[in-house]
């Protein structure tokens, strides 16, 4: 691997008390290309532009994927990556599914490792924040013909970032638009399922909502996300989310509350939640809880959710909510405070 240091840094730029999500990027990125089917020439260079051609394939077909990933920062300046290898697996799926190439594991953790290393001024130390990771793979291949490229860009870069969500979060129910279709490519991170989804997403913001909990697209009567989160219940006392399909994406945030919540006893079901049982459960006053699951957010509270013209107030979390007691354990993990009992962190 071949590395080049930034003569300059721009940490000193950086209100590091006061960052958004995703609107900073630290001193280096990682780059290397995939050409006559191979990986060549892996390096960490400045941050920088790309020079790409018009007719670059990426640009007419959107063959592009990518992960969204943490390292964290304690107090005792000790850095962890959170669960890396399932991003990685998650990726393989999306390239695969997108017929582009995979990543070994052991090129994705050199990079990860040496990247954030290089760069660890830029992780903020503090228990609200943490560096945000976005591997990212493009088609490169300079035609406009409607078939896959045959040469590929992979990259990775780096934001130090705090909430993706600040104030209340109040939901639409979506009945017209669908994030995705059974057969599609709904449990990938492709970068056009985002994108198709800022149309819907900005007609409800526009509306006063946050964001939108996607039903499924046949006969919007099932619950399948929220936004860019997978979405859990508390119904009684227990915890219940949708059960994953070729429409969901397979969150690596959801797997590992639902994984904690096992080994604190909470019962979970993963099964078919439909819109009228979430009105009903709502109406009789068993609906506890609902929040949001993911990389960007953790564990976020939803406050309202509306469906028609009909909204229901979803109770305050407290310290004996589940999200409180699931969010707490689940950055302790990240942070290195308590035991890993589950080896899922990779100190560096």
């Amino acid at each position: 691997m071949i590395i080049t240091k930034i003569s300059n840094s721009k940490i000193k730029e950086i209100d590091f008390e006061n960052l958004s999500f995703g609107k900073y990027f630290s001193d280096h990125m990682f780059i290397m290309s995939f050409k006559n089917n191979e990986w060549l020439e892996p390096k960490i260079i400045p941050y920088g532009p790309l020079s790409l051609n018009p007719g670059t394939h990426v640009f007419h077909y959107g063959q592009a994927i990518f992960e969204g990933m943490k390292a964290f920062k304690n107090e005792l300046g000790e850095i962890r990556l959170f669960r890396p290898i399932e991003n990685l697996k998650r990726f393989n799926k999306s390239a695969k599914r997108l017929c582009m190439p995979e990543i070994d594991k052991s090129t994705f953790l050199h990079a990860l490792k040496k990247l954030v290393k290089i760069d660890s001024k830029w992780i903020p130390k503090s228990y609200t924040k943490s560096l945000y990771i976005r591997p990212f793979m493009i088609s490169e291949s300079e035609y406009i013909r409607a078939t896959p490229a045959t040469e590929f860009k992979f990259m990775i870069i780096t934001s130090p970032t705090s909430s993706y969500y600040m104030g209340e979060t109040n939901l639409k129910i979506e009945q017209k638009y669908a994030r995705s279709v059974v057969g599609g490519i709904g449990f990938t991170k492709a970068a056009g399922n985002y994108a198709a989804a800022f149309g819907p997403t900005k007609k409800a913001q526009d509306k006063g909502f946050t964001q939108i909990i996607w039903t499924d697209a046949i006969t919007h009567e099932y619950i399948e996300e929220c936004g860019t989160m997978n979405i859990m219940f508390r119904i009684y006392d227990k915890l219940i989310t949708p059960k994953l399909s070729e429409s969901i994406l397979g969150g690596i945030t959801r797997d590992s509350i639902i994984t904690l919540a096992k080994q604190k006893n909470i019962e979970v079901e993963e099964r078919k939640i439909s819109v009228n049982e979430i009105l009903d459960h709502h109406k009789s006053g068993s609906l506890k809880e609902a929040f949001g699951v993911g990389t960007a957010v953790t564990v976020n509270p939803i406050n309202s959710i509306t469906y028609n013209d009909e909204t229901l107030n979803i109770q305050k979390t407290n310290q004996n909510s589940y999200a409180t007691i699931l969010k707490n354990e689940l950055q302790s993990i990240q942070y290195g405070q308590i035991n890993d009992v589950n080896g899922w962190t990779i100190k560096i």
